[in-house]
């Protein structure tokens, strides 16, 4: 229920944060003001006492952000990949949340996968690890298979994941509503959705059968590209809280001495991190929705290998083609194309000036050409970029949250390989290729292609359809219905209003 009790969880979270210490360490991370500072001091001190306690043993940040619950160690793993932001000390606390958070017990995990599987695990596997990686939904054990002797990982959901998951969105969703209602200037930033679109992601990883799915997607789509590799799911040994695949040796990507000491240069395997998120996204409208340090690794040839495919993000042919175009405006400098594809595109409401948008993207892009990532304060660059979509009206997009979110994260991970990489000349060979191949003629001749090709499916039904919607224009108005048939009938006029609907939008198709 997503009632006034969620105000209890709110008020401990708060609470939790003043009690292990790490409000004062969050707000200093983010640099806050001092009145910011001695407010949050002033309204945590008399809730303190309600707050968890937390593994004392951990960093204040980490040890809040634990016991709180999942959800919040998922939005921990987010900042764990800006050190821009959060500031490097903090950054390296807030990694262990990606892969070494507490495991529960092997005896727990070898009677959930037994449950699962229908079989003992000892007829499964001749080998079964202790748990090698642990993170906020899952645990990964390093197995053996009985009848192949493969060396696989076999994911295990976390036991009542399921039940602390939809307390912490319950308590989300609260405080979403909460905040419309509080502040209806935050509306157009659509809190409500947000979290709603969270929420659907965060389901779907909690089961392991799509995750499998997705990794199968995802490696025939990447099948071709250079230096990437994809981990293959076992099917047979694979089910809703339980999936097993093949096991990928490499080197983590957060531990850059090891990947320079594998004869590996970090910052090539920075490059290739962006390329390969933005020709996922771009060319597939398939990527990687998580790719955080913990999710990827370094092969001993040097590959990047992805895996954890709990959260994919999937993007349509036309807003992937507005995003080249905004990325390629920015890195050619264009602010009056990129102001003009935002207004076609519907981001910016029509009433707003396309000029003065122009102008103010202009002071988003100039600073960060020319300059070393290192010299550029990413805080101060996101509170100006809020600043903007706050003075032009600009609301959140929920279908472009994942692949902005992914944005950030991959950019995080590129960076700390590569301190000084400089994103948009990455980007530009990528955007300009998509560009190429889906903007020009040769384009526009395949999208005709395609829109005659769906038009021809109704070709044979069309003559019938049109004749039933211009049949049902003539005749007179029928005689009320009985009282007694009111419902059924009342379905029926919806179902021939759709009809009619459909034949309209056929006739203006063609």
């Amino acid at each position: 229920m997503r009632g006034p009790h969620n105000l209890w969880r709110l008020i401990r979270t708060g609470a939790t944060f003043e009690r292990t210490g790490a409000m004062n360490v969050a707000l200093e991370a983010m640099d806050a003001p001092p009145s910011l500072r001695l407010a949050a001091r002033i309204l945590g001190w008399p809730f303190k006492w309600l707050g968890y306690q937390g593994d004392p043993n951990l960093p204040p940040i980490t040890r809040a952000i634990t016991a709180l619950g999942p959800a919040y160690i998922k939005f921990g793993q987010v900042l764990s990949t800006r050190p821009d932001v959060v500031g490097p000390e903090l950054a390296d606390q807030l990694r262990m949340l990606q892969d070494r958070l507490p495991p529960f017990s092997l005896s727990v995990a070898k009677a959930s996968v037994a449950a699962e599987l229908g079989r003992p695990v000892d007829a499964l596997f001749m080998e079964f690890s202790e748990p090698v990686a642990a993170a906020s939904i899952a645990q990964v054990h390093r197995a053996r298979r009985a009848d192949t002797g493969e060396e696989v990982a076999v994911k295990v959901l976390r036991p009542g994941i399921e039940k602390a998951f939809r307390k912490d969105l319950d308590a989300f969703h609260f405080a979403a509503h909460l905040i419309e209602f509080l502040s209806p200037a935050s509306r157009r930033l659509r809190p409500t959705d947000v979290i709603a679109h969270f929420e659907g992601v965060v389901l779907g990883e909690l089961d392991l059968r799509l995750e499998a799915s997705s990794a199968s997607e995802f490696a025939a789509n990447t099948r071709n590209d250079t230096g990437f590799a994809v981990p293959t799911p076992h099917w047979g040994l694979s089910g809703k809280r339980v999936m097993t695949m093949s096991w990928a040796e490499g080197v983590a990507m957060g531990d850059v001495p090891a990947i320079r000491a594998a004869g590996h240069d970090p910052a090539v395997i920075g490059e290739r991190v962006l390329q390969l998120f933005l020709n996922h996204a771009l060319r597939d409208g398939y990527f990687h929705g998580d790719m955080h340090h913990g999710n990827l690794k370094v092969a001993p040839n040097g590959d990047v290998i992805a895996y954890d495919f709990g959260i994919m993000g999937q993007i349509d042919e036309y807003t992937r083609r507005v995003y080249a175009e905004i990325l390629m405006g920015f890195i050619a400098k264009d602010y009056r194309s990129v102001a003009e594809v935002h207004f076609e595109a519907g981001y910016v409401p029509r009433d707003r000036d396309v000029d003065e948008f122009a102008r103010a993207l202009r002071a988003v892009g100039e600073p960060i050409f020319g300059m070393d990532a290192s010299q550029i304060s990413m805080a101060r660059l996101l509170a100006y970029l809020f600043e903007v979509t706050e003075r032009f009206g600009m609301e959140t997009r929920t279908e472009l949250i994942l692949l902005q979110r992914t944005m950030v994260v991959v950019e995080g991970v590129a960076r700390s390989l590569h301190p000084s990489i400089n994103i948009w000349e990455v980007a530009r060979p990528v955007v300009e290729t998509y560009i190429r191949q889906n903007l020009g003629p040769r384009a526009m001749i395949r999208d005709l292609g395609r829109t005659a090709r769906v038009l021809g499916r109704f070709g044979p039904r069309l003559p019938q359809m049109v004749e039933a919607m211009l049949e049902r224009q003539h005749t007179p108005p029928a005689p009320p219905p009985p009282a007694r048939s009111f419902g059924r009938d009342l379905g029926m006029m919806g179902l021939g209003a759709a009809c009619v609907a459909l034949g309209v939008a056929l006739v203006r198709l063609l």
